[in-house]
């Protein structure tokens, strides 16, 4: 039987760039191995090591054409927040770039942003 989700996938251009930016926003290193000449990047939040994601160096077209756009319009990753606000103000300090600033919503506070490498990340303080 099927029982969780334990890694996504997500195609870059640099992973070094890319650790660099998802460290700002309080992921660490899970794993960073070498196997055969691919990099096996996974981060994940502290204390969250059951959701891994795997930061693949794109390799090919399709993959290149995948970078920055791995949800499209839409967001790739959702994260959950104990304080929107707080997050804003530290994410815009470290000059990420904010698609949407802070707003009440019937479902909470929600913001959205940029990673380094064009993808959109939603976040959400819940009532």
């Amino acid at each position: 039987m099927l029982t969780a989700v334990t890694h996504l996938t997500m195609f870059v251009h640099d992973q070094d760039a890319t650790l660099e930016f998802y460290k700002k926003i309080g992921f660490i290193v899970h794993t960073d191995s070498d196997f055969d000449g691919m990099r096996w990047l996974t981060i994940c939040f502290p204390g969250k090591k059951d959701f891994e994601l795997a930061v693949m160096k794109a390799s090919n077209d399709t993959e290149k054409a995948l970078v920055g756009k791995q949800g499209a319009d839409k967001p790739f990753i959702s994260l959950e927040s104990s304080d929107c606000l707080k997050d804003y103000e530290t994410l815009k300090a470290q000059g990420v770039e904010i698609l949407e600033k802070p707003e009440n919503m019937p479902w909470g506070i929600s913001m959205s942003f940029h990673d380094n490498s064009g993808n959109k990340i939603y976040v959400c303080q819940q009532v």
